[in-house]
């Protein structure tokens, strides 16, 4: 499809959600969807597991050959306060995406929907603005002991989303790092990379702006910002945060165009809404040189393979 003199505002919400409380949580991501329709956003934005929050810093009582009953209360919490896909918060966030008339994407952790299994995923939602739930990913690889408390996604879920203003995907985190994930993306012909994530170090600013290059895309990166005075204070393992700072994730979302040049500036150490006029026609013009599925791809000596 081409994207010549097609327009889009891009909203990126960077915030934090209420911390072990879905409703609350889905609630204020309602708040904040018809806060940036009031600055006429037609794509919204949201972080990783924004619903109902990113545990950071929380051990749930694993270390290795041995849990606790204590950290299973934790994860019990957590695991109550999810997103059941499609379910009652989900319908709330569709509600609010057509109030605003505009496509969300927003991280949830997700748990199955008839409670056949137990098992909790970090995804990421698309809705269109007629309030349709229009996909999900589920994240392929969670990081490090992010493993203890998540499963892994796969292939079925590698969805993109058509608009009138482009295609869009998204990969989650620290999948970014995957090559052949980018390379599945961008097979499918994608032009606007979202990159919702929990990373705020410099080096990842290094890494969406090289992914902005190498897809030729817009690339939107939204992180939460949390402090450590937003957990509850009765989680049985709330002592694993002495060590964190009270600033414990700063932000750093942004948004870059496919030169991999800065739209929107690294914005830290508050919470906001960062907006950007983008015009399309800037995917055409950065592929005359390097198309990554066209002229680039040498499909001859090259091939992917995607196991869905």
């Amino acid at each position: 499809m081409s994207t010549t003199a097609k327009r889009v505002r891009v909203a990126a919400v960077q915030a934090a959600p209420v911390l072990f409380d879905g409703p609350a949580s889905t609630r204020k991501a309602g708040d904040l969807v018809a806060k940036a329709a009031t600055m006429e956003a037609q794509l919204i934005v949201f972080p990783e597991a924004f619903i109902p929050a990113y545990p950071r810093g929380l051990s749930f009582g694993f270390v290795v050959g041995s849990r606790t009953a204590e950290g299973r209360e934790d994860w019990q919490r957590y695991f109550d306060n999810a997103v059941a896909v499609p379910g009652p918060q989900t319908e709330l966030i569709g509600q609010a995406a057509k109030r605003a008339e505009a496509y969300v994407s927003i991280g949830v952790i997700e748990k199955d929907a008839d409670g056949r299994t137990h098992t909790l995923y970090c995804t990421n939602l698309f809705f269109g603005p007629d309030g349709a739930l229009l996909g999900k990913h589920r994240k392929l690889k969670p990081t490090g002991s992010e493993r203890l408390i998540w499963g892994e996604g796969d292939g079925s879920t590698l969805t993109v989303v058509d608009a009138p203003f482009g295609r869009m995907g998204a990969l989650i985190c620290w999948e970014n790092y995957m090559p052949l994930a980018r390379a599945a993306m961008y097979q499918q012909g994608i032009t606007l990379y979202l990159a919702p994530t929990a990373d705020n170090r410099e080096e990842w600013q290094s890494t969406v702006r090289h992914i902005a290059l190498e897809s030729r895309c817009f690339v939107i990166s939204c992180n939460q910002y949390v402090n450590k005075s937003m957990y509850p204070k009765d989680l049985r393992y709330y002592k694993d945060l002495e060590t964190l700072p009270e600033e414990c994730c700063p932000g750093g979302s942004c948004i870059v165009n496919p030169f991999g040049q800065y739209v929107v500036q690294p914005v830290r150490g508050r919470e906001d809404i960062l907006l950007a006029d983008l015009d399309m026609g800037e995917v055409d013009r950065s592929r005359l040189d390097f198309d990554p599925v066209g002229h680039y791809a040498r499909p001859d000596v090259l091939e992917l393979i995607v196991h869905a």
